[in-house]
C-alpha cells in the first residue's frame, strides 16, 4: 500500500553481472560515511545541499558489484576516486521530496526535506555526485561536493545508541542483507511488544517466496528505540504525539500515508546498529504505512492489516516494486516513450529484459492497470502482494524480480 502518488521513474535493470571493478579493501575501511542531505526547494527550482557528515563504526552494505545498481531508482550517488577519477561506489533512491514535487502544494511553497544516505567510508579523498532524475530519465538537480576522510569536522560515533537484538542471523554475517526494525511510539514499558511485533513481521515477511528459501541470507535486530508517548500523531485529529521519530498519518494531506519526515533523528536513533535496510513499526492502531526504495518504510501494527501491508511496503523500500493498483483520477506518472524503472510494472517502451521469460513459460502475461494508473501501464498478473491486501503471495514477477536483487546482494 502506497497511499500517496510516487514519482516514479525509469529503470535499468543492471542486475547480477558477474565480474566485479572494485576491490573494497582498495578504497574503503571497515567504516560507514553517513550523508546528511537538505533537498529543497518548488516545482520550479530545487536544490540540493549537504548538511553534514558522520562516521559510524562498521559498514553493513555490499563489498562487491560496488560500481553497479541493481535499480536506477528515482536518485543516484556516485562516488569518484578524486585521483584516478575511477567510480568506486553508486547507490539509488527514492525521496518524499520528488514526490512532493508532484503536489499542488509544490507550485506555490518552497519547501524542504531531509535526507540521509550511507556510503562505505573512503580512504582517501572521493568526489560525490547526488542526482535526482524526473519522468524521461533526465537529471533535474544535481550537486557535486569532496570529503576528505581526515575532515575534523566529521562527526564520529563509535557506540550503539539504542540497544538492539537480533532475531534473525544470517548464515554469514559479511555476506548477507541487514534490516533493522526501529520502534516508534512505544514507550520504555513497551519494548516486550515491540519486539513481539517484529517478530510477527518477521514472520510474515520469510512466508513469502523467495525470502522464504532466501532466509539465511538476511541478518535482522530490532533497535529500541523509546518513545515518550504511546502511538504517532494524527494531525486531521489534531493529535501530536512526542515519539522517537516524530511520525505522523496525513503525509501530503492524505489520511492513511504514515511517514517520518525527520531522517537524520531515524538515523541517529540506528547509529552503531548492524544496518543498511530500515522498517519502522509504528505502535498505533489506525491503517496505514509508507514505503520508500531504499529510505525507510513504516507500518501500523495494532490492526488486522499489519502483517500484509508491512510486507507490502518492504516491497517497496527494499524491493524496488511498484504498486499494482490504480487509481480513477491520478495523474499520469508514467509516459510511452520511457520505461519504468521498477520491474513488475511496464508501459512496453523497453520491455525485453522484464518478465518476457515468465510469458514464454506461461506464468505471466500483460495485464493493463498499474502504477496508479489504469492505462498505458501493465502488469504481469492479475493480482499480487503489490495490488491488494488480500491477495496471500508476490506473484511471479515479483518474485523473480525480488530474487535477482537478493542475488545482487549476496552472490
Amino acid at each position: 500500500m502506497k497511499a500517496n502518488k510516487t514519482v516514479l521513474f525509469i529503470v535499468t535493470l543492471l542486475c547480477c553481472v558477474t565480474t566485479d571493478a572494485q576491490n573494497f579493501d582498495d578504497y574503503f575501511t571497515d567504516n560507514t560515511l553517513r550523508l546528511d542531505y537538505i533537498f529543497a526547494g518548488d516545482r520550479t527550482r530545487q536544490g540540493l545541499y549537504v548538511d553534514k557528515l558522520v562516521k559510524i563504526k562498521h559498514w553493513y552494505g555490499r563489498r562487491k558489484r560496488l560500481n553497479q545498481l541493481p535499480y536506477e531508482g528515482n536518485g543516484q550517488i556516485t562516488v569518484t576516486d578524486s585521483v584516478s577519477g575511477d567510480v568506486i561506489y553508486r547507490h539509488s533512491f527514492s525521496t518524499l521530496f520528488q514526490e512532493w514535487l508532484t503536489s499542488e502544494e509544490s507550485k506555490n511553497t518552497p519547501k524542504s526535506f531531509e535526507n540521509v544516505f550511507l556510503v562505505p567510508f573512503p580512504k582517501n579523498t572521493v568526489n560525490i555526485k547526488v542526482e535526482l532524475f524526473d519522468y524521461h530519465r533526465k537529471t533535474f538537480a544535481s550537486m557535486c561536493h569532496t570529503v576528505n576522510p581526515s575532515d575534523i569536522l566529521i562527526r564520529t560515533i563509535d557506540v550503539p545508541n539504542n540497544k538492539y537484538v537480533t532475531i534473525q542471523k544470517a548464515a554469514d554475517t559479511t555476506n548477507c542483507i541487514h534490516i533493522a526494525y526501529v520502534a516508534e511510539g512505544y514507550t520504555k514499558d513497551q519494548m516486550d511488544s515491540f519486539v513481539n511485533d517484529a517478530h510477527k513481521a518477521t514472520n510474515a515477511l520469510f512466508d513469502h517466496e523467495p525470502f522464504k528459501r532466501m532466509k539465511q541470507s538476511f541478518n535482522i535486530v530490532c533497535v529500541e528505540s523509546e518513545s515518550k508517548q504511546e502511538g504517532t500523531s494524527t494531525p486531521h485529529k489534531l493529535d501530536w504525539k512526542n515519539t522517537a521519530l516524530g511520525s505522523h498519518f496525513d503525509t501530503f494531506y492524505s489520511n492513511r500515508y504514515l511517514t517520518t519526515l525527520n531522517l537524520k533523528r531515524l538515523h541517529d536513533e540506528l547509529a552503531g546498529a548492524p544496518y543498511e535496510h530500515i522498517i519502522v513499526l509504528v505502535n498505533t492502531e489506525q491503517y496505514g504505512g509508507g514505503g520508500i526504495y531504499n529510505s525507510y518504510n513504516l507500518s501500523y501494527t495494532k490492526g488486522p492489516h499489519f502483517l500484509p501491508v508491512v510486507v507490502h511496503e518492504f516491497g517497496h523500500s527494499f524491493g524496488a516494486l511498484a504498486d499494482e493498483y490504480e487509481y480513477a483520477d491520478t495523474d499520469p506518472m508514467y509516459f510511452s516513450d520511457t520505461e519504468p524503472w521498477e520491474p513488475n510494472i511496464t508501459t512496453k517502451a523497453d520491455f525485453s529484459q522484464k518478465w518476457q521469460n515468465l510469458i514464454d513459460q506461461g506464468k505471466a502475461g500483460l495485464i493493463e492497470g498499474g502504477g496508479y494508473q489504469s492505462k498505458g501501464v501493465w502488469r504481469g498478473v492479475q493480482n499480487c502482494r503489490m495490488r491488494t491486501n488480500e491477495c496471500k503471495d508476490f506473484c511471479p514477477v515479483c518474485q523473480q524480480a525480488l530474487q535477482r536483487l537478493i542475488d545482487f546482494y549476496v552472490k
